[in-house]
């Protein structure tokens, strides 16, 4: 989480006073929300994966065939160091949620089909905000979920995606707010998990032979391939549990011993109630607890 105003944004090459005018109103992230971006951490001026959120971002941008410039993870690279610098969060104690925003850039002319005979220039921003602690709450008492009436469609190929167009995400979150919640999971045409507005979902389970699952989404169930999803997976061996990825049921979360989501900022959270039921003991779950502690233990608290 984060809450103090950036002093200053690193656009298109230049750090410059976040106070300011910085993007053309003709730009197509503005107009169209035709823009993909990535948000990652970086603790003590180091980075957090930055070469696999570059190249989820360059999925993104292959997808819309947005041309991103030539030698971008090295100008990403020298951009955020130069922001976390201006902004007094390289330090040791700087802890920092990043966020890299690149959109297709301006063009004058109306309609939605980018021009094919004219070269656009991306527009690249990158933003760093201090991060602060999760509420005490959230990680004593847990997060609560509801489903969300928006459904996401796997055949879409949006949906794996990064874009600026977030509209069905924020209606998502509105709906958390109306209904008490701290955040909404969206659910497939079918019926099945996806992921929330900000995380992938994980849920700890007995499987029928006795051994505990981790258990997470596949990627066909129209979820974005989040890197500590990625990680969390690869632990789950390490740790002693059964990593699965499947089609999930709103009632397989209902019914887990204990459950999560994670992103690169806010790292492993414990969920404990869906749908204004409790999940497991309705408390955290040692499971849970540990891969949070595993995960801040390589990449910073």
């Amino acid at each position: 989480m984060s809450d103090a105003a950036p002093r200053f944004v690193w656009v298109d090459g230049a750090v410059r006073p976040a106070e300011g005018t910085h993007l053309s109103v003709f730009d197509r992230g503005f107009q169209l929300g035709d823009g993909i971006f990535e948000t990652l951490r970086a603790k003590g001026g180091r980075t957090t994966e930055l070469a696999e959120h570059t190249e989820r971002l360059r999925r993104s941008a292959d997808g819309l065939a947005i041309q991103l410039p030539d030698g971008i993870e090295a100008q990403l690279a020298q951009g955020i160091a130069d922001l976390l610098a201006a902004e007094g969060l390289d330090g040791p104690d700087g802890d920092a949620s990043v966020r890299i925003t690149c959109s297709r850039g301006p063009w004058t002319s109306r309609g939605l089909l980018p021009p094919a005979s004219e070269h656009l220039v991306a527009t690249v921003v990158i933003q760093a905000w201090p991060v602060t602690p999760p509420p005490a709450a959230w990680l004593e008492h847990g997060l609560s979920l509801v489903a969300s009436a928006v459904r996401r469609d796997p055949g879409n190929p949006i949906v794996t995606l990064k874009t600026t167009s977030r509209a069905d995400y924020v209606y998502a979150k509105l709906e958390a707010r109306r209904a008490g919640a701290d955040d909404a999971v969206f659910l497939t045409m079918s019926g099945h998990l996806s992921e929330s507005t900000t995380a992938n979902i994980f849920l700890v389970r007995t499987a029928p032979d006795g051994v505990v699952e981790l258990a997470t989404p596949a990627l066909e169930c129209a979820i974005l391939p989040g890197t500590t999803r990625s990680w969390l997976l690869r632990w789950a061996a390490s740790a002693g549990l059964r990593p699965v990825e499947g089609w999930l049921t709103p009632d397989e979360l209902a019914a887990a011993g204990e459950a999560f989501v994670c992103s690169s900022v806010a790292g492993v959270l414990p969920v404990t109630r869906f749908n204004g039921h409790p999940i497991g003991a309705g408390v955290p779950g040692p499971w849970t607890l540990r891969a949070r502690a595993d995960r801040d233990a390589i990449f910073g608290a």
